[in-house]
């Protein structure tokens, strides 16, 4: 090829600077001037100014693949591989549009551009550097995703949605917040639709994760966005599903809170993060029966519960109610296994435990009384007043918020009930009390629209269905349990079969007493069509006691429990703590790093 005046030509040395990240590297070199140090500065601090380009991949660092995923998600509408995106010109308002949602992603693309969004052939390139908004088709895809489907989620518990409306747009300058957040979108849509493949959620997660760890090792590091950063990657793990021993960020995410000093007093994105983590351990420890390792007495939240006058306190009733569930989950995970062989140390500690009920239910009925009207429904129908079908109630709640915290004390009851130190789940009065607040979790979850309570409705609801005798509200439990499936692509299959051995259904003669009750309880409704709304409640109260089922039903017990293992060491004070060989305390000046900066 012929040369060009107009060709500028300029060669740029920069094997001192990747030597200098070898030891030893430098001393082949021979010392610079310094007019060059001066200028090698200058350049330094300009490219880090205009790019903030993260620290350099460690080339030994290798993390833990992830194991394969079943197929068995729902086909959706999302863009398919080597599928060409519309031209904006002629479709303007073209979606994405979620399998059995109605959420939808406005397409900004051109026409000339290719998808190929599941090729694995495709060279990964994810970001590491500062840019001013997303410019490739891909990122953009996995961050609406994410904005919409996870991190409406994430900010259950947020008055200020940090995750989906505040840090989206801070990660722009931060990479490796970026790329995790880059790799929820995109695991999301692995779990919803096969068509996308595993291997680009999974590069994005490393990539993010190799750029955290380097930051560990730097005293000087912003420690706010470290923190944040492993909250993000410790939700990737779980929708992962990953095996216990393989998250990398459980602990690590948890420690890195309490390095930042954040509690349930923080603001901001301390107070965002803290919250999500406590709630993610919190519906963990329901599930496992654990005790959660933070012990809420150490949280810092406000538990003075009084008659609220102000407006907009929704979120500061949901922490307390969070806080309230955590006590109950930690009295359930700590029931003795055996009884005292002495009967007098025995009857003592009976006493104390039924003193310790006494004043968690206490602080539910309080609670309860004591919440601003907003946290009430809007409206509840009986289900003969509605059109849809369903064996529950219809119970219409306005706030996200609200939403979590209702279906938060419902379950705090139901657990109540099923752990009286004195009475069985036979017993009439404890029977009674969680059958009922059982349906009102279940009416919530039969309703609700908003997808962003999916996590705490679906540990609420697995609680609650295990309590329902009647067949037609246990099948329609499973319709909403499948619901979920479709609409999160969440690994809940498990749920089945333990729900049907739990209601009897592998029994015959169980399952022929189940049917006989519910045609009996259908012709009961058919003739109450016509009654009153005041007819109706006073049979439902009536026939809500069920007494000949609860001498047969023995009802969900709690397994002996343990506190969480995986967050007992999440503490960089301990010489077992997450992060070995990579993580360097910070310097005093980032040790308590001010994140009032970052969205308050």
């Amino acid at each position: 090829m012929p040369l060009s005046h107009e060709w500028s030509i300029d060669f740029k040395d920069e094997s001192r600077e990747i030597a200098a990240e070898y030891k030893g590297g430098l001393g082949r070199y021979s010392a610079l001037r310094t007019e060059e140090i001066a200028q090698m500065k200058e350049e330094a601090q300009f490219e880090m100014s205009q790019n903030m380009v993260v620290a350099p991949t460690m080339s030994h660092q290798q993390l833990p693949p992830i194991h394969a995923l079943p197929a068995e998600v729902e086909m959706n509408s999302y863009p398919e591989p080597h599928q060409n995106i519309p031209d904006q010109s002629r479709e303007s308002h073209h979606h994405h549009t979620h399998s059995n949602a109605d959420s939808t992603y406005s397409s900004t693309l051109h026409a000339s551009t290719q998808s190929t969004f599941s090729n694995s052939d495709q060279i990964l390139t994810p970001p590491n550097e500062a840019r001013d908004w997303l410019n490739q088709p891909e990122e953009v895809l996995f961050m609406q995703v994410f904005v919409e489907e996870v991190g409406s989620w994430m900010d259950s518990m947020d008055p200020h949605k940090h995750f989906s409306r505040l840090l989206p747009f801070h990660s722009l300058i931060e990479p490796m917040l970026l790329n995790a957040f880059l790799a929820c979108g995109a695991k999301h849509l692995t779990l919803v639709n096969p068509a996308y493949q595993e291997d680009k959620a999974l590069h994005y997660y490393n990539k993010s994760t190799t750029g955290l760890l380097n930051q560990l090792q730097n005293p000087e590091r912003d420690t706010v966005i470290c923190a944040t950063t492993a909250v993000i990657l410790n939700v990737y793990e779980i929708m992962s599903e990953r095996a216990l021993q393989r998250m990398n960020h459980i602990a690590g995410a948890r420690a890195l809170i309490k390095e930042c000093g954040w509690n349930a007093r923080s603001t901001g994105i301390g107070g965002a993060c803290f919250w999500l983590n406590i709630g993610m351990e919190l519906l963990s420890c329901l599930h496992f029966n654990w005790q959660v390792a933070w012990d809420p007495d150490d949280w810092g939240v406000d538990m003075n519960i009084t008659r609220e006058t102000k407006s907009g306190q929704e979120e500061l009733w949901t922490y307390r109610i969070v806080y309230i569930v955590a006590k109950i989950a930690n009295f359930r995970a700590s029931i003795p296994r055996a009884a005292d062989s002495n009967p007098a140390t025995h009857n003592l500690r009976q006493q104390d435990r039924l003193s310790q009920w006494r004043i968690l239910k206490d602080w539910c009925d309080s609670w309860n009384e004591n919440i601003p009207r907003t946290m009430h429904p809007m409206a509840y129908l009986y289900p003969y007043q509605t059109s849809s079908k369903s064996a529950f109630p219809e119970v219409w709640l306005i706030k996200r918020a609200t939403i979590t915290a209702r279906l938060f004390y419902h379950t705090a009851m139901t657990l109540l009930a099923q752990i009286h130190p004195e009475r069985s789940t036979t017993d009439p009065e404890m029977h009674e009390m969680q059958l009922s607040h059982s349906h009102q979790i279940c009416g919530i979850a039969a309703h609700v629209k908003d997808r962003g309570v999916a996590s705490v409705a679906l540990r609420s609801l697995a609680i609650a269905a295990e309590c329902l005798i009647n067949r037609r509200e246990q099948e329609e439990v499973l319709q909403m349990l499948e619901k979920i499936r479709k609409e999160t692509g969440w690994r809940i299959g498990f749920l089945n079969p333990e729900l049907k051995e739990k209601w009897g259904w592998n029994n015959e003669e169980t399952y022929q007493q189940q049917q006989q009750q519910q045609q009996q309880q259908h012709m009961g409704a058919a003739m109450m069509q016509h009654a009153t709304a005041q007819s109706y409640q006073y049979q439902q109260q009536q026939s809500s006691t069920f007494p000949r089922a609860a001498q047969n039903y023995g009802g969900p017990g709690p397994r002996p429990g343990i506190v969480n293992p995986l967050m007992r060491t999440a503490d960089f004070t301990y010489p077992t703590h997450p992060y070995q060989n990579y993580y360097v305390a910070p310097s005093q000046a980032h040790q308590h790093n001010t994140y009032t900066n970052y969205y308050n």
